[in-house]
């Protein structure tokens, strides 16, 4: 087999890659080891900043966004029982939607299959060969038959654990990271939510999160021990400590039922760099991690693809390497300011362990500042509608 970009990883950010990709008339094949109802299962974000609503509108995959998003033009933070709005239209002249990454992820699967494009689901042992020269090639095992597919390019989309970061030499890439002591408990419940816009709230029992997938589907979070039993936790137990957290207004209206879906996720912030060894370049979780608290992974995945769908072009029009040699600087320069806004926001909004009255003070101050200064304000707003590129 041979294609021109073989893409590890059909989650957003390899499905993305190569529907951008296709429609400059690139051929890819995509090589993912879950099965494909798998991938669909996974919970994940849905807070789309406007570059990565034009992105999808660019690759095609918009219609039901359009359709079905929530376009938000504001959102609260709240601190000691205050109510803070973030008006992002106003001070950005901008808005966010609410779509969640499951429905991004099948919107890109549609659009996939329905051009007759190639992914290989459940793909076991998959091995990176020869990325360091001009003829890399890919393997992988399907039904006992090993497989081998020559390419251009591989793209290595397939996340934290994947096998493309683990493929490069200790020696050629240095990792930055910081693991938080603390996660969160997330819960999914078809009730309707208890704000039109989401409420970023801080409090000394710790941070809590009211968010949403639709008009009658809520998503909640509240901080959590890094190591929590979800099984600790039932539903009763969940809407207790999440009223809790928020402000009178918020807690009131907070409407419970059954959860249908309950899991602990660990925050963590990580950059891998470079992002470009020879022939194989590197994306979204595979290339960094970030803490939920800004609602940038996705997002930071889909500027990456964008850089790098822009090299790859280049680098098939021209037949030269030196088109692919910008990508890593490019899109580490986002990444990194990426990094620094959910990092920001994880620090004003959760209680640490051993915070002391102090530090309670100072995210005090913080939150002060945004409430009086119109300045702040914008610089909040200005990152979380996303920043350009």
């Amino acid at each position: 087999m041979r294609t021109q970009v073989a893409i590890i990883g059909a989650g957003p950010a390899g499905l993305l890659l190569g529907q951008l990709l296709h429609r400059q008339g690139i051929d890819t094949v995509i090589l993912e080891r879950r099965s494909a109802d798998y991938v669909l299962s996974r919970i994940r974000a849905g807070v789309l900043e406007s570059g990565t609503v034009r992105l999808l509108a660019e690759a095609g995959v918009d219609a039901r966004l359009r359709a079905e998003g929530l376009v938000h033009e504001g959102f609260a933070i709240g601190s000691a029982n205050r109510r803070l709005r973030i008006d992002l239209k106003a001070l950005t002249g901008q808005t966010v939607t609410v779509y969640g990454q499951t429905e991004v992820t099948r919107d890109l699967m549609e659009a996939r299959a329905k051009a007759g494009l190639v992914t290989v689901y459940e793909a076991e042992d998959v091995a990176l060969h020869d990325f360091d020269g001009s003829s890399p090639r890919v393997s992988w095992v399907q039904d006992g038959v090993r497989h081998d597919l020559a390419c251009d390019v591989i793209a290595g989309c397939d996340g934290y654990h994947g096998v493309s970061r683990a493929s490069v030499p200790a020696g050629a890439i240095q990792t930055y990271e910081r693991a938080y002591p603390f996660g969160w408990l997330g819960v999914l419940a078809d009730v309707l939510p208890c704000s039109e816009e989401l409420i970023y709230a801080s409090h000394e029992r710790g941070f809590a999160l009211c968010s949403m997938r639709s008009h009658t589907r809520s998503r909640y979070y509240v901080q959590c021990a890094a190591d929590e039993d979800v099984l600790a936790w039932s539903d009763q137990r969940f809407w207790d400590e999440l009223r809790r957290r928020l402000d009178p207004e918020a807690a009131a209206a907070v409407v419970t039922g059954p959860s249908i879906e309950k899991s602990v996720a660990p925050l963590r912030s990580f950059v891998a760099e470079p992002l470009r060894f020879g022939r194989l370049l590197l994306a979204g979780d595979a290339a960094h991690i970030v803490p939920p608290t800004g609602a940038k992974g996705l997002n930071l995945a889909a500027s990456d693809v964008h850089y790098m769908s822009e090299a790859l072009v280049a680098f098939f029009a021209s037949g030269r390497d030196r088109d692919l040699d910008d990508y890593s600087t490019r899109a580490l320069a986002r990444i990194w300011k990426s990094e620094r806004f959910s990092w920001w926001m994880t620090t004003l909004l959760h209680v640490f362990p051993g915070t002391n009255p102090f530090d309670r003070r100072m995210q005090g101050a913080d939150f002060d500042y945004l409430e009086s200064s119109a300045a702040a304000r914008t610089s909040l707003a200005e990152n979380y509608i996303g920043l350009p590129y």
